[in-house]
């Protein structure tokens, strides 16, 4: 017998269990809004690329649209043939390349939360439909034939090597806190007072939440600091994997995979390279090889500590992020029984 329960979860949970047979045919309907968007762009001059408030040539589009046709022909030929070796590999090679595409995702979110907006509509828009596509093209190279029930392990720590990885990218936010806190209480920093970073921040554009976090004298990126490491401990502990008690009646349920690997993988994709070439470029700056322009700073100087402090933090924490959502994604894959075991 199948109880009321049961029957009344069943469709949803055998719809969500056999992503491997649909996921494909949205990955292709995307693949095709992916090349169309790209070509609009193209055919009407837009630009999808911003280097600060300077826009790149619009000739990316054909790029964009390159990609798309890329994909679609990949999904194609995998739901005409099935997944061979070197179709998996194609829709990896696309997938990285839309990945590529949407760097820059994290901090129009950010933009958008603390700031007037985003900086472009079209190029935050390209940035989430990219993000899509690299969820969608990963899930159709993993795509097998359906397998039977799942057998999920139990909520585990992470080795000793992982959490020390996640100690380094903690502690590598403690500066960056600390020179933020600073300025937002009124003090002053790199030769600059709270005052005057206050004035930057609304002459950039800061929201009113930012402003007010300001006079609350709370940064809202350090806020966003202490969530990123939340979400770094929260992918090498196991309370990471269960709901805790105090979310009533969710406790004790599995936490689903994609709740905190996607703004892992998000963040991490975001903050790593930003901060690993920006640490590359701050290292021929204080070697005297490149100008560093100071900005709104009054000397390069203080701008070259402010943006070691800044993307050093960044660097570590990106890498970090990448370790632990490496290890929560092998921590959490669940076994699954073959068909013949189930019966």
């Amino acid at each position: 017998m199948v109880d009321a329960t049961g029957t009344t979860r069943a469709p949803w949970r055998m719809w969500w269990q056999r992503w491997p047979s649909w996921v494909g045919r949205v990955a292709t309907a995307w693949a095709v809004a992916y090349a169309g968007f790209g070509l609009a762009c193209a055919l009407s001059g837009t630009p999808l690329l911003y280097l600060g408030s300077h826009p790149g040539p619009s000739t990316l589009g054909w790029g964009v649209a390159g990609v798309g046709a890329l994909a679609a022909l990949a999904c194609g030929a995998v739901a005409r043939y099935g997944l061979q070796p070197a179709l998996r590999v194609l829709l990896w090679v696309v997938c990285v390349l839309a990945a590529t595409a949407a760097f820059g995702l994290l901090m129009d979110v950010i933009t958008l939360v603390f700031g007037q907006g985003v900086d472009n509509g079209v190029a935050a828009a390209h940035h989430v439909l990219a993000a899509a596509g690299v969820l969608l093209l990963a899930a159709t190279a993993r795509s097998r034939r359906m397998p039977a029930a799942p057998v999920l392990q139990a909520p585990s720590p992470a080795s000793g090597p992982v959490q020390l990885v996640a100690c380094a990218g903690t502690a590598a936010f403690l500066p960056y806190a600390a020179m933020k806190i600073t300025w937002a209480s009124g003090g002053t920093f790199a030769g600059m007072t709270g005052e005057e970073m206050l004035a930057v921040s609304q002459r950039n554009g800061a929201s009113g939440i930012w402003v007010t976090l300001e006079s609350w004298g709370m940064d809202g990126t350090v806020l966003l600091a202490a969530l990123g490491a939340f979400l770094l401990w929260g992918l090498v502990r196991p309370w990471g994997q269960v709901f805790p008690r105090w979310t009533l009646w969710l406790r004790g349920r599995r936490v689903p995979r994609w709740l905190p690997l996607a703004p892992a993988l998000i963040g991490a994709a975001t903050l790593a390279p930003y901060g690993v070439f920006g640490v590359g470029y701050l290292t021929l700056a204080t070697a005297g090889m490149v100008t560093m322009r100071r900005g709104d700073f009054h000397s390069s100087s203080d701008a070259l500590l402010v943006a070691w402090i800044g993307l050093a933090a960044f660097a570590a924490y990106g890498i970090a992020l990448i370790v632990a959502a490496r290890s929560y994604w092998l921590r959490t894959h669940s076994t699954r029984r073959t068909r013949v075991d189930a019966e």
